[in-house]
């Protein structure tokens, strides 16, 4: 995915959102590089796409979570959601303080596949966030999917918008990420998150469809 933002905006956006969450301030003071510049414009993107659509789909008010953003997975110091430790390898969103967080050492592993997963590692983690907000009637009891199509809809969506680009194949990178990874780590577990097989279909569900079709 290519970013249709000056260099100088997703610099501003890594160290406005990434490092100045907390979880990680070093982070604010390193080049933006690849992997960065993906992180920040996958988190501008998704936000940007909420906050403009929010009300096409549900009512009262757009409340983005905070985020926290990266965290060493390896580290006694990294963040906790209600006095929980965030796992290694891991991304999540903390219901109970509205934030989203997620291990670079994750971002990094998927990172080695391509920048796909890093789009929706964020827009999966955002999109619990909106669940957390929306009105209860329009969950499924398949939330993890449902986040995954919700995420689909939401990068698709932003892409119309002209906020990112979506390039040829990256519905395909993704896919094989999420197959390469498929159990490996937390965020990839099959238990709890659904078979490699229904995340991606879920994707593509929210990609071809919309949110509208990721809802109860």
């Amino acid at each position: 995915m290519s970013a249709r933002l000056r260099l100088a905006v997703v610099t501003i956006l890594a160290v406005t959102w990434i490092g100045g969450g907390g979880a990680n301030g070093a982070e604010a003071g390193v080049k933006v590089d690849g992997l960065q510049e993906d992180i920040a414009t996958a988190v501008y993107a998704v936000n940007r796409f909420w906050s403009d659509h929010w009300s096409d789909y549900f009512p009262g008010r757009y409340s983005p979570p905070r985020v926290l953003g990266s965290y060493d997975g390896r580290s006694p110091n990294r963040p906790a959601c209600s006095g929980y430790k965030m796992l290694p390898y891991n991304a999540s969103y903390c219901t109970t303080q509205h934030f989203i967080a997620w291990d670079i050492n994750l971002m990094r592993m998927s990172y080695s596949y391509g920048d796909g997963l890093v789009y929706q590692v964020i827009s999966h983690e955002w999109s619990h966030s909106i669940q957390n907000r929306m009105p209860p009637r329009y969950l499924v009891p398949q939330i993890e999917l449902q986040a995954d199509c919700m995420g689909g809809a939401a990068l698709a969506g932003a892409s119309r918008d002209g906020t990112l680009t979506w390039e040829r194949g990256d519905n395909r990178e993704i896919a094989a990420t999420l197959r390469g990874l498929s159990g490996d780590t937390p965020w990839t577990n099959p238990r709890d998150h659904g078979s490699a097989t229904e995340r991606i279909n879920a994707f593509n569900t929210g990609v071809r469809y919309g949110v509208r079709a990721c809802l109860a």
